[in-house]
């Protein structure tokens, strides 16, 4: 029998006791059956609380468990996070790196175009300058020939004679 259904039937035993006359709290009963009820009571109770020790114990150790479990997930999860964290920084520093160094690459790009532009530009203003006077110097000479061919200079006997250039 459960040790609790013995300790209600020892209420009952006391509850249907007579009472002592004159006396509203003391009451009679057998002693022998009290002390037989008590002596079963306590043979089942160590075996019945050693059984509820034995599952208070288990369910500790389970609770322990549990909070080491969950103290090693939230110190992973933390873990977890923070190498996140680093990784999104490493991320968000290398782009913008990334950005400065395209932009500082564009920038010298655009003053080495405009380097290169002006080196050209120097360089056939130069070539301009001796294609115009190489031309003028043609037309020059030129000139020289036609003038020379109308005051009658290229004729035969004079052909000897280097040109007055």
């Amino acid at each position: 029998m459960d040790p609790l259904d013995r300790i209600d039937e020892l209420i009952e035993i006391v509850q249907e006791s007579r009472s002592v006359p004159m006396s509203r709290t003391n009451f009679m009963f057998d002693r022998a059956e009290m002390i037989e009820r008590l002596d079963e009571l306590r043979s089942e109770l160590p075996s019945e609380l050693r059984k509820a020790a034995a599952v208070l114990d288990e369910r500790d150790r389970i609770i322990e468990a549990g909070r080491r479990e969950a103290d090693r997930i939230i110190s992973e999860g933390e873990t977890e996070h923070a190498r996140l964290v680093s990784v999104n920084e490493i991320t968000v520093s290398s782009e913008h790196e990334g950005a400065r160094i395209i932009a500082e690459a564009r920038n010298e790009a655009q003053r080495l175009r405009e380097e290169v532009d002006d080196y050209v530009d120097t360089a056939l203003a130069n070539f301009e300058q001796f294609l115009t006077r190489a031309l003028a110097s043609i037309e020059r000479g030129r000139d020289k020939m036609h003038a020379l061919r109308e005051i009658g200079t290229f004729q035969g006997e004079d052909s000897e004679r280097p040109l007055p250039f």
